[in-house]
């Protein structure tokens, strides 16, 4: 499938998966974007919807990469201090559900199938979107879209 072009706003962190380094820091931005209630200070958003994006990787998902938290907007005119902008450009993405529980560790089991598939990854910018289907933590469901070749 393809997606079309669009801009984020929002926090991040650069990290790798090296030494469970990326266990520590993602989760702590989470708990910063939500305490913080980041979500609520995004200007020009135009949807609740909550993008966790995987992008700027040094080669592959061994080496690092920047993970930002924020919400699609219309606009990066205006991007408050100590946050970022991106634009993820037009691309050919696998879109992938994860299905269960947040709280135990669903998504990043769906990211270790991910690490051990054979998907021609193109390390450009994947990305996670926690919706409307997101919201019972028990039974929730996240889409990954992994940027292919």
């Amino acid at each position: 499938m393809i997606s079309q072009k669009f801009s984020v706003i929002g926090i991040s962190v650069r990290t790798t998966n090296e030494n469970g380094k990326s266990g520590e820091d993602i989760p702590a931005l989470w708990n910063k974007f939500i305490t913080e209630e980041i979500q609520h200070k995004i200007p020009n958003k135009v949807s609740d919807a909550v993008f966790c994006i995987y992008t700027d990787y040094e080669k592959d998902h061994t080496q690092p990469y920047t993970t930002i938290l924020g919400c699609k907007v219309d606009s990066l005119d205006v991007i408050p201090e100590n946050m970022m902008g991106k634009t993820i450009e037009t691309a050919h993405y696998e879109l992938l559900i994860a299905k269960g529980n947040l709280a135990e560790g669903m998504v990043y089991n769906k990211w270790l199938e991910i690490w051990n598939s054979d998907l021609d990854r193109s390390f450009t910018a994947d990305f996670e979107v926690y919706g409307e289907k997101s919201k019972n933590i028990k039974d929730a469901e996240v889409d990954i879209y992994i940027a292919i070749q």
